[in-house]
């Protein structure tokens, strides 16, 4: 289908975005890569007025190093995370995880921040900054405030980000040295949303944990912090058992809809099955 009629605008910097975005209120949309936008247009699923193309606004791009975080402006790509010799380096983590991400002609207009301000819980850096224990920089007419991933989605497509303000970066503590890492996901075919996915950073002394993170995809409204699974696991070593009931904590958390990708007890089963998998590549990563 073809959408509705709509006025254009691209802004130069990111005051003149915020300017736009008050001026034109509710009827206004933010276009960042479009993937997640154009086709619910095309649809008639969404019909703003007007939208407001933020990819010419240098000061939303970059990947840098900054007051002991590395920060990532929001209109960085996929591919971008994915060619960051800084993140490749310091958060190996989200590189890798990009290259689960849909296809690289995706990849290469699909941003960070537009993934993440979507509120969309099938994405996947939610649950991923979730992992990371991120924080997200949101700029708008009243100035810049800061917000962490864990308390940013509301609901599906509900973020904390208000109506004019966008989030320009994102904040993250590089990896301490010696710590694992894993994005476990399972989808039905290159290119499609997660059926069920799970981020992990994982700490290990004296062979049991001292520090694990545990973020959900696609397996509730919104992604989702697994704490009751991190309990379970504090302090312990990494045996059959304790996985077990890390993966029913999972399990108990878990309200995924029904759809194509299948019914809700599968989708609880791979959301236990993707954490258990997701523990064993981040322990085998510490040292």
């Amino acid at each position: 289908m073809i959408p509705p009629s709509f006025a254009y605008h691209a802004p130069r910097s990111l005051g003149e975005a915020l300017t736009l975005l008050t001026d034109l209120g509710d009827d206004a949309k933010l276009l960042a890569g479009g993937h997640s936008l154009l086709p619910m247009m095309k649809l008639r699923f969404a019909q703003p007025g007007a939208l407001i193309d933020i990819n010419r606004i240098p000061e939303l791009r970059g990947i840098r190093e900054e007051g002991g975080l590395i920060r990532i402006g929001a209109m960085s790509s996929e591919s971008d995370l994915i060619a960051s010799p800084l993140l490749q380096e310091r958060l190996p983590l989200l590189p890798e995880a990009a290259l689960l991400i849909a296809d690289p002609q995706v990849r290469n207009r699909g941003t960070i921040g537009g993934d993440i301000a979507h509120g969309d819980p099938g994405n996947d850096h939610p649950a991923i900054a979730m992992a990371l224990d991120a924080t997200f920089v949101l700029q708008g007419p009243q100035g810049e405030r800061q917000v962490k991933a864990l308390d940013f989605f509301h609901g599906t497509y509900m973020t904390a980000l208000a109506e004019n303000e966008i989030l320009t970066a994102i904040l993250v503590a590089p990896f301490q040295a010696g710590t694992g890492y894993a994005y476990q996901k399972l989808k039905r075919k290159t290119g499609d949303w997660a059926t069920a996915g799970a981020a992990v950073v994982l700490r290990m002394a004296a062979g049991v944990v001292t520090q694990i993170s545990i973020g959900l995809t696609n397996v509730a409204p919104t992604a989702l912090r697994a704490s009751a699974a991190e309990a379970a696991l504090m302090g312990k070593p990494l045996d059959d058992a304790t996985l077990a009931l890390a993966v029913q904590a999972v399990r108990a958390v878990c309200e995924p809809a029904e759809d194509l990708r299948g019914d809700i007890e599968y989708k609880t089963a791979m959301a236990g099955e993707m954490v258990k998998r997701a523990i064993r590549a981040a322990a085998a990563r510490c040292s």
